[in-house]
């Protein structure tokens, strides 16, 4: 078996491969390290066979949609996924094969009703189901403890005591743990009464997840996060320095138009000297009149280089190719004390 397991944060994803067959599987892959896991299978000579999320994720992005998309491969979930994109559906006890090695899913509702674990081999890996030193939270979204309580003590606890348990958070770096550690140290699991457990997982009182809207909207429907949306449009777009801008303003350059998409009451409190507003939320309405010549140079800016760049990426959408982003904002341009006009 080739193992790799890539933390990001807290967050724990797995790339498990046949190194007979170079056939692999990805557990719970995190958006932001796409570039990682697909390094590593090349690294490793594997080819990923499929991408998995053990549940519907409500703190972290998941990348399984993309990554499928990339590879042409299927996304697997359990069949009680709320996600359409989910291509594969697992039920409790089916069997995934990848190459010589055998995945069974083990339907564990608790965390979330879709929640399942991987059995493979020597280890489990348990999702949001258990965790190191814990137990995934039942107080979001399909959360149930009562089901927690059952897929716990009369599921995967009941397992071999020896098995490895690899779980999709491990917020102190501890890697692995194992069921028998778990039962004897596992502060959650010595509430071994019904009653007791479920009254200690509804008094918990947690703090939501950062991102716990955002998280669920996306990897529930497989629509994009922020964060996607800006990467995406930086790789469509170029970028010129604050420098650069400076010293066209102070040269005097007429060669290209400086393209403030702040809201009007921010642009007249202070911005570039020669620069014209027009607010991103107008741009698409508005932008045959105010920039009438689709081959003039622009540079979009806004106060902190996200908005510019969107709407760096629109424009060029629409035909304005020689459209740039000001790389920074007005933030990082008043900070450096760089000239400033103001309205009025």
């Amino acid at each position: 078996m080739i193992f790799e397991q890539v933390a990001t944060g807290g967050c724990q994803s797995y790339l498990v491969g046949c190194g007979d067959t170079c056939s692999a599987v990805l557990i719970d892959p995190e958006i932001s390290q796409v570039d990682r896991y697909l390094a590593i299978a090349a690294r490793d000579g594997l080819r990923i066979h499929y991408v998995i999320d053990t549940h519907t994720h409500a703190d972290h992005f998941s990348a399984t949609r993309t990554l499928a998309q990339r590879l042409k491969v299927p996304v697997v979930m359990h069949r009680d996924s709320p996600a359409p994109f989910a291509d594969l559906r697992l039920q409790d006890a089916d069997l995934l094969r990848v190459g010589n090695l055998r995945l069974q899913a083990l339907h564990t509702p608790g965390h979330t009703a879709d929640s399942m674990c991987l059995l493979l081999d020597d280890r489990i890996f348990t999702g949001d189901t258990l965790l190191i030193g814990g137990t995934g939270r039942t107080d979001l979204p399909s959360g149930d403890p009562s089901a927690l309580y059952d897929s716990l003590f009369s599921g995967i606890l009941k397992l071999d005591p020896s098995l490895l348990v690899f779980p999709a958070h491990d917020y102190k770096a501890r890697g692995s743990s194992t069921i028998a550690e778990e039962l004897a140290n596992n502060p959650r699991l010595q509430r071994t009464e019904r009653t007791a457990f479920i009254e200690m997982m509804e008094h918990l009182d947690l703090n939501a997840p950062t991102h716990l809207t955002e998280a669920l909207r996306t990897n529930m429907s497989g629509g994009k996060s922020v964060a996607q949306l800006l990467a995406e449009a930086a790789t469509k777009t170029p970028f010129v320095s604050l420098s650069e801008l400076r010293a066209r303003i102070v040269a005097g350059s007429t060669d290209l138009i400086v393209l403030d998409v702040r809201e009007r009451d921010a642009f007249d409190a202070g911005h570039v000297p020669g620069a014209m507003n027009l607010p991103r939320g107008q741009l698409e309405l508005r932008v045959n009149d105010a920039l009438p010549d689709p081959t003039r140079r622009i540079v979009t800016l806004c106060q902190f280089g996200k908005i510019s760049t969107l709407a760096a990426a629109t424009l060029r959408e629409l035909g304005f190719l020689r459209t740039s982003a000001l790389d920074g904002g007005m933030a990082a341009w008043t900070e450096a004390g760089y000239p400033l006009e103001k309205a009025g």
